[in-house]
């Protein structure tokens, strides 16, 4: 019976969503199988200590586990990195179900997590929506102030909670110990959703110094970062989608996929990083998510459906919203800019919860048969 790693060597993930190969046990009666100790899932790119386990390692491409391995475990995971600040702590997850009798768990909740999610987003909604248009009627309206002072001040205030949430996983990311860290990337690549990130707060940066330096601002070009910023979310988990579907390896490391691999949904990564990193469920999490996306068919299919349901609603949303905000009354479009792709992703949150929860309840009630475990 051959042990089970957390190696992101992908497995097969084509245009046709053809099975991928998990190794399934033979036919055996209970009695007759034997007892193995619970498995233990290796972090690629993590040596182990010793130098038995270090010639082993050279000798065998990394075997997963520790110089003490049984003989039976016979599945290679990824040889040790050669790059020493590729390396992180010690956060191997431990699998005692080599037969998948269940699906890999998650082992992450968000019900335990209610409480940060909701003051997070109450935040960002104060910091992204209340205040700017706040800002907005009351210098406009409330003082003498010219329209270049207005603006320069609340552009000057925008989105100090998502800068200092931004700083925040960079430094979390970036740290020397970091235990959310990348599986098998350099300290210095951060992860997908943080480069995402970064490309679209520069886009949204470059609208608001521009729209700033006239004397007389354009106010519908100040109404549309978050449009833009949707714009830049869904484009990007569109082609991501289109480029797998069309075979086309990663073409860069996007987090824990290396590059070459064969691509995953768009929106893999950002479940990745933000569940790892914002969610705090650490490098464990993109293990086990790894884990659980190469063992089930019918979870590849929900990430497939999710990532054409928010790239989808994301392009559109950014495209209505700006053609409202360029078509109706001055003060009317900087609310409609600052409000709609907020409600937007509000209404889309609620439809994903119950929707992802109704699939995973599914995929467990369906997981008996051997088609879910291809």
């Amino acid at each position: 019976m051959a042990t089970q790693t957390s190696s992101m060597e992908p497995l097969r993930d084509d245009a046709t969503n053809a099975p991928a190969s998990i190794p399934l046990p033979e036919p055996a009666t209970l009695a007759e199988r034997p007892t193995t100790p619970p498995t233990t899932l290796q972090v690629p790119g993590q040596q182990t200590e010793g130098a038995d386990a270090e010639r082993a390692g050279r000798g065998t491409a990394g075997t997963a586990g520790t110089a003490g391995t049984t003989a039976n475990s016979t599945t290679p995971s990824r040889a040790p990195s050669p790059q020493p600040s590729a390396m992180f702590p010690h956060t191997q997850i431990t699998y005692d179900d080599p037969d998948f009798t269940h699906p890999p768990p998650l082992n992450y909740s968000l019900q335990s997590r209610r409480k940060s999610i909701f003051w997070f987003w109450t935040l960002i909604v104060l910091d992204c929506v209340a205040m700017p248009i706040g800002l907005y009627f009351g210098l406009w309206y409330g003082t003498s102030l010219s329209p270049n002072a207005v603006f320069s001040i609340s552009t000057a205030l925008l989105g100090t909670v998502s800068i200092v949430e931004y700083f925040i996983r960079f430094l979390r990311l970036w740290r020397k110990n970091s235990d959310c860290r990348v599986i098998g990337a350099q300290r210095a690549y951060l992860d997908w959703f943080h480069w995402n990130l970064s490309v679209g707060w520069f886009f949204v940066m470059i609208e608001l110094i521009v729209g700033t330096s006239f004397h007389d601002p354009p106010i519908r070009l100040l109404a549309i970062p978050p449009a833009t910023m949707c714009f830049a979310i869904g484009l990007e988990l569109l082609l991501i989608d289109i480029l797998r579907i069309m075979g086309v390896p990663a073409p860069c490391r996007i987090s824990s996929l290396p590059m070459g691999a064969p691509l995953r949904p768009g929106i893999y990564a950002y479940i990745e990083d933000i569940c790892a990193v914002d969610g705090s469920g650490k490098t464990e999490f993109r293990q086990r998510l790894n884990l659980r996306y190469q063992a089930s068919k019918a979870f590849r299919e929900m990430l497939h459906r999710l990532t054409l349901f928010w790239a989808i609603g994301s392009i559109a949303i950014s495209g209505i919203t700006t053609a409202i905000v360029f078509t109706i009354e001055r003060d009317a479009a900087y609310v409609v800019g600052w409000t709609v792709p907020f409600i937007w992703a509000a209404v889309w949150t609620a439809i994903t919860i119950p929707w992802v929860q109704k699939s995973l309840k599914h995929e467990y009630a369906e997981w008996t048969t051997a088609k879910w475990k291809a």
